[in-house]
């Protein structure tokens, strides 16, 4: 059966999904008949309800936005009930905001190791634990939690990054387990380093940290490992 016919009709939230491959996610989803709900920052709303107007007229899907603070429990369990009151169910959710800062860990400022395990792995689970009793519910269920190859490997000046991620791999498999005879399935895609703002936007603090020019970071640091020796595209295509 065509991941269309499978998708059409349901209800998906995707965190993170104003940009880079949440967005990519969500536009996937709706292309596949999904209804959807946006999630980011409310910074720059007429450039959000733009996108969120043209991804329904494009897939013929309804398309809603939340601005949740992910650091705020309240505030996520308020969205996954909005968006199952939006569209009269909630079938999939995929946990895939995330935040970074690059710097030694004796330097690492309190604020931003809260901040990034806060946004990354507590909404992960305060938004599965909000999500589920719907799945469960419906006897259907799909969780997909961003998990980056940093949930598999470390790298150095990122610990609280490389801690989060590492704890939504052992939070996904545990929630794998106490569902898996429900028809709710909860899985980790780990994506290598992706060509989105939040990869950007760490280039120059980690060529300053390892006193290397940026070019050597793109080709020495973060393309090492890749076999292709190029950045991940954020674009999603489903595969049988």
């Amino acid at each position: 059966m065509a991941a269309n016919a499978i998708l059409k009709g349901k209800a998906a939230l995707v965190t993170g999904s104003t940009q880079g491959i949440g967005l990519a996610m969500l536009k996937a989803l709706a292309s596949a008949g999904c209804n959807v709900t946006m999630h980011g920052i409310p910074n720059d709303m007429d450039k959000i309800q733009g996108l969120c107007k043209q991804i329904s007229k494009d897939n013929g899907v309804e398309v809603t936005f939340s601005g949740a603070n992910l650091l705020q429990p309240a505030e996520i369990r308020d969205m996954v009930r909005g968006t199952h009151s939006a569209f009269g169910r909630l079938d999939i959710l995929v946990n895939n905001a995330g935040i970074q800062f690059v710097a030694p860990v004796h330097e690492l400022p309190d604020e931003k190791w809260d901040a990034i395990l806060g946004v990354i792995l507590s909404s992960t689970f305060h938004a599965t634990k909000a999500a589920l009793p719907y799945m469960l519910e419906q006897g259907w269920g799909r969780i997909v939690n961003t998990g980056s190859m940093h949930a598999l490997v470390a790298s150095p000046f990122k610990s609280a990054y490389n801690a989060a991620k590492h704890g939504v791999a052992g939070f996904t498999k545990t929630v794998a387990l106490e569902v898996a005879t429900k028809n709710v399935t909860v899985n980790a895609i780990c994506p290598g380093y992706t060509d989105t703002d939040l990869v950007r936007n760490q280039i120059a603090d980690t060529a300053r940290i390892r006193g290397i020019p940026v070019e050597s970071v793109i080709r020495d640091v973060l393309l090492a490992d890749q076999p292709s020796k190029k950045f991940v595209r954020p674009e999603v295509r489903f595969m049988l």
